[in-house]
């Protein structure tokens, strides 16, 4: 079998009417497309429909990170406008952010936020591109972010700026609806199609339901940019997992039951504890990059949107589905109409 490692080997052509721009009226209304990965077979379904493919015993993941709205406006001391991404905190009131401006920003020059009511120093840019940035000791940045930042959209949704219901209503919909543990800059994206309608249908049928946690930060959507799909170095990201739901899954495979990982969140958790060597490890750091060829120990079904082009979440569902079935599966969404990424439509690999 042929191993693709060229970055190349992972485009495709998608015209931009394809991505989806806003949600649904109704989460489960999306449209569902079920690949089977031995076969390449195809089956078009709605995604409130997903629960007629689940099996009594099957153990179902949910990733139940919660997105915060890190994306802020704030202003130089001239007055020129920036726009602020806070990524993570890291100690002393210090935050890590991206930071767009028009003009070259300079080490130890003071911004202002929340119209000039706060003031941050700019401390030091890092290796991976963003800036650590100081606030006062009593400023409480997560209460700022909070009340006036908005939710961090990938770059390919657009918004204009007297579009307030959508802003409203992307900080609902941008956010699944068993989001608990508050720390990610992006949605598990998989996970938005769910409802607690679904949720209930999917326990009555008699699957099992676990959560872990992965907080999305920079590694899930950087952009692959090295020409060797392995030279690829993910950013880390912060998970745990509950001793709980750690024994479920070990039962669940010694009974042969299914497990089904909500998006490539929940997939890269299981399979980095399942890597790890040691079981009772529930919480730490990964940078978990799977790529063709990858054994998954863990994961039987995926739950998945379609994804963009050259990324590392495309070449995740490609090590589980086969690089072929996922590219035909792609080219057949865009000739049935499929909405693609964030806000679109849905795929589940059996």
């Amino acid at each position: 079998m042929e191993i693709y490692t060229k970055l190349s080997d992972y485009d495709y052509d998608l015209p931009k009417e394809f991505i989806a721009q806003q949600p649904l009226k109704n989460r489960d209304d999306s449209r569902l497309l079920v690949l089977y990965r031995n076969t390449g077979k195809i089956e078009h379904r709605k995604f409130c429909e997903i629960t007629d493919y689940f099996s009594p015993g099957d153990f179902l993941v949910l990733n139940d990170t919660k997105v915060l709205p890190v994306s802020i406006a704030g202003n130089r001391i001239s007055g020129a406008s920036i726009e602020l991404l806070f990524i993570e905190e890291t100690v002393g009131n210090r935050w890590k952010a991206l930071i767009k401006s028009n003009a070259k920003l300079k080490t130890g020059e003071e911004i202002l936020i929340d119209n000039n009511s706060i003031s941050a120093r700019l401390l030091d840019r890092t290796q991976e591109g963003t800036w650590l940035i100081e606030f006062n000791k009593n400023d409480n940045v997560i209460e700022l972010l909070n009340r006036i930042g908005e939710m961090p959209l990938p770059p390919y949704i657009k918004r204009g700026k007297n579009q307030n219901t959508l802003f409203s209503l992307d900080r609902e919909r941008y956010q699944t609806v068993f989001a608990q543990k508050e720390g990610a800059i992006a949605a598990p994206t998989a996970g938005l199609h769910f409802t607690k309608d679904t949720l209930d249908k999917t326990l009555k049928r008699g699957v099992e339901i676990g959560f872990v946690t992965l907080h999305v930060g920079l590694g899930t959507f950087l952009p692959i940019k090295t020409e060797d799909i392995r030279d690829h170095l993910m950013h880390k990201e912060y998970y745990e997992c509950s001793q709980e739901v750690i024994q479920k899954i070990k039962t669940a495979k010694e009974q042969n039951r299914r497990v089904i990982a909500t998006g490539s969140t929940s997939c890269r958790v299981l399979e980095t504890i399942a890597g790890n060597g040691n079981p009772s490890l529930l919480s730490g750091w990964t940078n978990l990059f799977i790529y063709p060829p990858y054994n998954f120990k863990c994961v039987d079904v995926l739950l998945t949107n379609f994804h963009l082009p050259k990324t590392t979440l495309l070449v995740l569902v490609s090590a589980f589905a086969g690089r072929e079935n996922i590219l035909n599966a792609y080219e057949t969404a865009k000739n049935e109409g499929y909405r693609f990424f964030s806000y679109g439509d849905y795929m589940m690999i059996i």
